[in-house]
């Protein structure tokens, strides 16, 4: 996949704006940048110049940055032209580029030059696009220490670990004299190493646990926690959603089945994108357009991470209450919350929770106890501060599936160490967990898995 052609793009978002940049990268510019400003660059640094077309005559005027091979963002001659704003301009620059010699860049390919070139490896390049589409200040610190290698340092690490291990456990196949029997206590045979393994395999299991805690929290991060306010008509789902979100996102009436449809709003708390749905009240009806919207409902909780059973603190929960928490997926956390706490003055605490932490007392439309509220679900989505924030990895579905994987085949090969004619399957079992966390950082990648993450990218990266 690695190609010899020039490629360009506009690198900057379409529109008007202060600044537009197109950006080639490239084997041997010399000659296109001749052509786009009249003279060669001074590597590295900011020249103003006019950028010309094909006849010579001036498009634009700005600074040229060129940046030759190796020390670029793709590892090949860069070259940077940063003028006006605007779809006309940038436009004309970059068709002069392309008549220059270069192709237009796909999604990308700046990105995957990068990595093929060995700039960065796939974890990385990942996070390139995990900035861009960052929705938090968290998300964005912690995709940038995913960028600056740490998750692919801790992957490494492991890996080499691995690659060690293996070395011993196939030493012992390919030597089999170190095989000894201990006859005086009639045991059976064991690899001489055994012990040493066990123990370096159980610190790995540990190691990649703690890894895969600290990815799941940062894909957390990257794709937000998805919450379903669910209840009986009437309870105030509609209020509390609009209460979250800090505006009237959704309709409120004191008519029972006034939301026909779910009505979702991505909030923030503490740096964590929440994705909260408001669903039509469960019940029974006749009504055609409610029943489907008590459909979407049912269909919003068989996909959500949380659930906000909503009830009125007045009458508590209810056998109707009851009924729709046993409808429920039954591995989908519930938090119960009781509204209405403005219409029931000395019958319950404002912003009270019981002692597991699963009830919480509000009112949606004064805002008490909504804090209160908000501080558990960030608790519930596993919010970290301080130190605990900084060991968190900007990870994927992928990152996670792989590190799952890896964990399992450790796991299987603690369970065959020891027994020595499970030799050959524990080097292998260790043998596949290397290849699952290398998939990771893109050590052992097809190339249609490639494509996949890298048309996901912006064209000008």
């Amino acid at each position: 996949m690695i190609t010899s052609d020039i490629i360009a793009a506009i690198a900057t978002p379409p529109g008007r704006g202060g600044i537009g940049v197109v950006r080639v990268s490239g084997p041997n510019l010399h000659g296109l940048v001749l052509k786009m400003v009249g003279s060669m660059l001074q590597p590295r640094r900011a020249t103003f110049c006019k950028f010309l077309d094909e006849n010579g005559s001036a498009i634009d005027q700005g600074i040229a940055l060129y940046f030759p091979s190796p020390q670029s963002y793709t590892g090949e001659d860069v070259l940077e032209l940063q003028g006006h704003g605007g779809t006309a301009v940038t436009g004309l620059v970059l068709s002069s580029c392309l008549r220059a010699g270069a192709r237009l860049a796909q999604p990308g390919e700046f990105t995957l030059r990068a990595f093929f070139n060995d700039k960065i490896d796939l974890a990385q390049a990942e996070s390139v696009a995990d900035i861009v589409n960052a929705r938090t200040g968290e998300a964005v610190r912690c995709a940038l220490r995913s960028l600056q290698g740490e998750f692919s340092t801790a992957i490494h690490d492991m890996v080499r670990a691995l690659t060690e291990l293996r070395t011993m456990v196939e030493a012992g196949l390919d030597f089999p004299e170190e095989y000894a029997a201990d006859a005086e206590h009639g045991e059976s045979p064991r690899f001489a190493a055994d012990a040493r393994i066990e123990e370096r395999l159980e610190e790995l299991q540990s190691r990649l646990s703690r890894v895969l805690a600290a990815a799941r929290q940062g894909s957390l991060l990257r794709e937000g926690m998805s919450i379903v306010i669910a209840g009986q008509p009437n309870v105030g789902k509609s209020s509390l959603l609009n209460r979250l979100a800090g505006e009237e996102v959704a309709i409120v009436t004191d008519v029972p089945g006034t939301t026909r449809d779910t009505i979702s709003q991505s909030i923030e708390v503490e740096g964590i994108p929440l994705h909260v749905t408001d669903t039509a009240g469960l019940r029974e009806t006749v009504d055609a357009v409610e029943r489907e919207g008590i459909g979407r409902a049912r269909g919003a909780l068989s996909k959500a991470d949380l659930a906000l059973m909503l009830m009125d603190c007045r009458s508590g929960m209810t056998a109707a209450d009851r009924a729709i928490l046993d409808s429920f997926p039954r591995e989908l956390p519930v938090l119960h919350v009781y509204n209405k706490t403005d219409l029931a003055a000395g019958m319950v605490p404002n912003g009270v929770g019981d002692a597991d932490g699963q009830e919480i007392y509000l009112s949606a439309r004064t805002g008490l106890g909504i804090e209160l509220l908000r501080r558990k679900l960030a608790d519930l989505a596993g919010r970290k501060s301080g130190t605990e924030a900084e060991g968190m990895f900007m990870a994927r579905q992928r990152h996670l599936q792989d590190l799952a994987r890896g964990g399992t085949h450790i796991q299987q090969a603690l369970g065959l160490v020891g027994d020595p004619g499970q030799a050959v399957f524990v080097a292998e079992e260790l043998r596949l967990a290397q290849q699952s966390l290398s998939s990771i950082t893109g050590e052992f990648t097809a190339d249609d898995l490639l494509g996949e993450i890298f048309s996901h990218f912006c064209i000008g990266k």
